[in-house]
């Protein structure tokens, strides 16, 4: 099938708007047409990345409606509203068999090389290979995935609110909830509010954290931090951070912390700000090139824990629907980190403004596409391939996002 797709033709130059052709989905995929698909920083980073493979399409936030799937699927049908996970797993590891699937390495080889699970990619233009990004490619009219990237969520949830779970939204609740594990009544810092540390703010709200201490450079962040939960703040430009959080937390330190900013200096400070007994959690990615400190005087006396965390120890099957159940409840906030609604036309816009140190980065630009020409009681699809066509036509009624 033909879709306009944002195309990564050269690295670091604005992305181009191109009529690309999408084959079907394979035994274990599904062909998703996507509702909304967030703008993220890592987009900003693959763009700007050498071993971004080229051409390749970006994008990896991103909820739909699934249109097809292969002959092997069985835990999805038409019509089913899905957020997608940029990260499945085997389901058959020893980190997958034991619930750490955000530790299965499956997927990275591929995600690497810019295809699917099975080394090879759905997408091109005149028989020329595309590239996947992250397993997705959301910065398309539609895209084929993993049928482990697709997590079902309820019919009546909104679906570009739910385009914002799959990444910053579930790895800064899962940090909170997860990889930390807040517990009621208990006091949590917040290193770096951007799109994730704003929502580990809301995962220590969730979990009952009696002062949740917003930790920024910018004032503008902090301001915003208190619109999710943030009950104190700290400027780290301005004041001496572990001071300022055992003077909040009775002259112990904080119970737990959560460096969001891959920042090593922000790390060493959490660090510092914690109570004996405490957990830090280090959910950013840090510069191979750097190095962390810690004070090893009396180290072992302190009972500490500092745990790295990849996507918020998220498991998506089991946390996605929860956020999305707590959004609809009125619990989580994702309305006010829909930064601003735009078309793909526009898409480069929404990267220039990364650039721009007035714009506000808590939250994100989020692409919308038409979803009209889905209502209609009879659709047909069709898919050609170098080898053949497959065409599919259902009488399926879609309920409107």
């Amino acid at each position: 099938m033909k879709m306009k797709a944002a195309v990564m033709v050269e690295l670091g130059k604005s992305l181009e708007i191109q009529e690309v052709t999408l084959q079907e989905p394979n035994a274990n995929e599904v062909l998703v047409k996507i509702a909304a698909t967030g703008v993220c920083h890592s987009d900003l980073n693959a763009l700007n990345d050498e071993s971004t493979p080229l051409p390749t399409i970006l994008g990896h936030e991103g909820a739909g409606i699934v249109e097809a799937v292969g002959p092997n699927v069985k835990g999805l049908k038409i019509g089913d509203k899905v957020a997608l996970s940029w990260v499945p797993y085997c389901g058959t590891c020893e980190f997958c068999v034991t619930g750490a699937v955000h530790l299965c390495e499956s997927a990275f080889g591929p995600m690497f090389n810019g295809t699917l699970l099975d080394g090879t990619s759905r997408l091109n233009k005149d028989g020329k290979t595309i590239y996947h990004n992250s397993l997705l490619s959301t910065f398309a009219e539609y895209a084929v995935v993993p049928e482990l990237s697709c997590v079902k969520i309820p019919d009546e949830m909104p679906l570009t609110q739910a385009s914002l779970i799959g990444c910053g939204v579930a790895t800064g609740y899962g940090a909170a909830v997860h990889a930390a594990k807040v517990t009621p009544g208990s006091t949590v810092a917040i290193f770096g509010i951007g799109g994730v540390g704003v929502n580990a703010i809301q995962g220590a709200r969730i979990a009952g954290a009696a002062k949740i201490i917003a930790c920024d450079v910018k004032e503008a962040n902090l301001e915003i931090a208190k619109k999710f939960g943030a009950t104190h703040t700290i400027n780290v430009a301005c004041e001496n951070t572990e001071e300022q959080l055992k003077a909040m937390s009775d002259g112990y330190g904080v119970h737990f912390s959560i460096d969001c900013t891959g920042n090593t200096i922000a790390t060493e400070n959490a660090w510092k700000g914690t109570r004996k007994g405490g957990t830090v959690v280090a959910v950013g990615a840090f510069n191979p090139n750097k190095t962390l400190n810690l004070p090893a005087g009396g180290f072992h006396r302190l009972g500490k824990v500092l745990k790295g965390s990849f996507y918020g120890d998220t498991q998506p099957f089991r946390d996605f629907p929860v956020i999305a159940r707590l959004y609809l409840d009125g619990k989580f906030n994702l309305d006010d980190l829909i930064l601003n609604r735009i078309q793909l036309n526009d898409i480069n816009e929404a990267f220039e403004a990364f650039h721009n140190d007035c714009c506000i980065n808590v939250g994100r630009t989020v692409i919308e596409f038409p979803l009209e020409n889905n209502f209609d009681n009879k659709r047909t699809i069709e898919f050609v391939t170098v080898e053949n066509s497959f065409k599919r036509t259902d009488d399926t009624e879609l309920v409107e996002a």
